[in-house]
């Protein structure tokens, strides 16, 4: 007998992958957890139905998380991650020496551990000496830390359930005052062909509190639609200003390049028109 994970993207549309095995199912606190192995995509973390990593793909979201920012500030001794229990963006920060301190500040515990257990060559790094974890309220985190973080990345779920504050205006004007005086944040803002409003608002929202707003794309190929957009809110530096010269060939990378920097930000017309809207 075939087993297959189906995610249903919208109520009309979804993907599906043969299971060869299931690892984990529990009701958290907060969400429903899965950990799945398939076929195609390896081992795949799935929150309340929905596909948050897999060991095949997991490298285009958490690389475009973290280097666009890191690579646009000239000095990021102190990095916040909102969300990414599953230690994604914590590794890529970690390739960049002059970050001093990463905190990683999850709200579900399990997440974590089952990432470590299941995940290492994801989660491999949360235990590195220049990384603090957090099982906590990303969100209160943010209000109790005011002018403290040189790049803040919010690498949440969708905007439902724990996750749904992490969208709101206020949240990203706390953001703004966490972070130092040129400080720059970056979250992932869903795909433009089935939530195209959330990126619009989102958009206005963030260019109501930050003087220099930027979304870039990447394909991910288990996440909505495979065309997955991130904005970038600034104090000071523009990430189409940084000279590709000085960005680093990292070896280690596998989508993210000093060529890709900016081209990531060169968008779709129709999600061009999505950000002047």
């Amino acid at each position: 007998m075939e087993l297959w994970y189906t995610e249903k993207q919208t109520p009309v549309f979804g993907i599906t992958a043969k299971i060869r095995e299931t690892l984990v199912t529990e009701q958290t606190e907060f969400q429903d957890l899965a950990m799945i192995d398939t076929e195609e995509f390896g081992r795949m973390l799935v929150l309340d139905g929905m596909v948050m990593t897999t060991v095949k793909d997991e490298f285009v979201y958490h690389e475009m998380v973290a280097h666009p920012a890191l690579h646009t500030h000239p000095n990021p001794k102190h990095v916040l991650v909102v969300g990414g229990g599953d230690g994604g963006v914590i590794r890529e920060v970690l390739k960049h020496p002059e970050v001093e301190k990463a905190v990683l500040v999850e709200i579900d515990g399990k997440v974590i551990e089952y990432s470590k257990k299941y995940l290492p060559e994801i989660a491999g790094e949360l235990d590195h000496p220049r990384v603090e974890v957090h099982v906590a309220d990303g969100y209160m985190h943010i209000i109790e830390h005011k002018n403290t973080y040189d790049v803040i990345m919010v690498d949440s779920t969708e905007p439902v359930g724990p996750a749904a504050p992490l969208f709101e205006k206020g949240f990203y004007q706390g953001i703004y005052e966490t972070l130092k005086e040129d400080g720059i944040f970056v979250a992932q803002t869903d795909n433009p062909w089935f939530k195209a409003d959330l990126i619009r608002q989102v958009n206005r929202d963030v260019k109501e509190i930050f003087p220099i707003v930027r979304v870039y794309t990447a394909n991910i190929p288990t996440y909505p639609s495979g065309l997955w957009t991130f904005t970038m809110g600034s104090k000071v530096y523009d990430p189409l200003e940084v000279d590709e010269a000085s960005i680093p060939e990292m070896d280690s990378n596998k989508y993210y390049t000093p060529r890709l920097h900016k081209a990531a930000f060169a968008l779709p017309k129709f999600v061009e028109d999505l950000c002047k809207s």
